[in-house]
């Protein structure tokens, strides 16, 4: 089922209610809540809340400096230019300096369907992956996104949380308990496993239920936590099917297809097919989901790589 609010807007009615839970957490935005939808805190919290306008560098070290005094900085932009314009700072000040703020990088992926390659961003997680210290988080469904911002303001530390700007499918129970590191398995199976995460995750499962038709029965293992990975769940998953399809909706480069790849030719070597944007930037459509399907994510993309990655078993 489809959420009834996208991604952005259970985030900022969330962050809006933890406020009141944490009066440690403060939040900084570069001239956009308007997408980000952080001006439910800010309405609510008008002393705790930071336009520092369009300078996401300056918007990072504000954030350091504010973590440095005791609070909880949750720093929101445009993932394509927090993970890019304002890297320089995020090595040095945040992930080098191991300050206590949560970068949290919106409209994703293909989900800024209409602004075209500058504001759609693939490669974020690539970025923030490669950096020391840096936990990288993916989150899934609104459910997810409602209780993932309690755990990520109480866990010290660097944190690069991903939103998308539209909906997506919901997969979790309203309750779902994230743990930072630990991969969940939603589905048992002993033909492939499909590994996925992000808006990715419920056309994976939409996916594993048309294999089932086919007589394929598919394990789905949501690997949220990009970083630190949960490399016990990956080798199990290889172990009891002996080949893996990844989902991710990022460049194939960097991202999940590249951390699981480097953890099977470690640990456990078997069959891999990578889901997710080849070597190329997006273009625009006139949705999310119709650009989605158009650059390789569709669920019969998934359904594709699932058939052909057995085959090689």
């Amino acid at each position: 089922m489809m959420s009834d609010i996208p991604q952005r807007e259970a985030y900022g009615r969330a962050l809006a209610a933890y406020g009141e839970v944490n009066p440690k957490v403060v939040v900084l935005d570069a001239d956009t809540s308007s997408s980000t939808l952080t001006h439910f805190f800010g309405s609510k919290f008008p002393d705790r809340f930071y336009n520092v306008g369009i300078a996401e560098p300056c918007l990072v070290d504000f954030g350091v400096g504010l973590s440095l005094g005791g609070f909880i900085p949750f720093v929101n932009a445009f993932a394509a230019f927090l993970s890019l314009r304002a890297v320089e700072q995020v090595r040095t000040c945040v992930a080098y300096a191991e300050t206590n703020v949560k970068l949290v990088g919106h409209y994703a992926g293909v989900s800024d369907y209409k602004d075209g390659p500058t504001h759609n961003c693939v490669v974020d997680l690539a970025v923030m992956r490669s950096l020391p210290n840096m936990t990288v988080i993916v989150p899934a469904d609104n459910h997810q996104i409602v209780q993932w911002i309690p755990v990520i303001a109480e866990y010290e530390g660097p944190v690069y949380f991903r939103m998308s700007r539209d909906k997506s499918l919901l997969v979790h129970p309203v309750d779902v308990k994230p743990v930072i590191g630990k991969a969940v398995t939603l589905r048992e199976g002993s033909d492939v496993a499909l590994i996925a995460n992000g808006a990715m995750l419920g056309r994976t499962l939409l996916a594993a239920d048309r294999l089932a038709q086919m007589g394929i029965q598919s394990r789905v293992v949501e690997v949220h936590t990009l970083k630190p990975l949960d490399v016990d769940a990956i080798c199990e998953a290889a172990a009891l099917t002996g080949a893996i399809v990844t989902a991710e909706e990022h460049t194939i480069i960097g991202g999940l297809g590249s951390a699981v790849a480097e953890t099977l030719a470690e640990h456990y070597p078997v069959p891999l097919q990578r889901v997710g944007i080849m070597d190329r930037f997006p273009v625009t459509a006139k949705d999310a989901e119709l650009l989605m399907d158009s650059m390789g994510l569709s669920v019969d993309d998934i359904v594709k790589a699932a058939t052909e990655v057995i085959q090689r078993k």
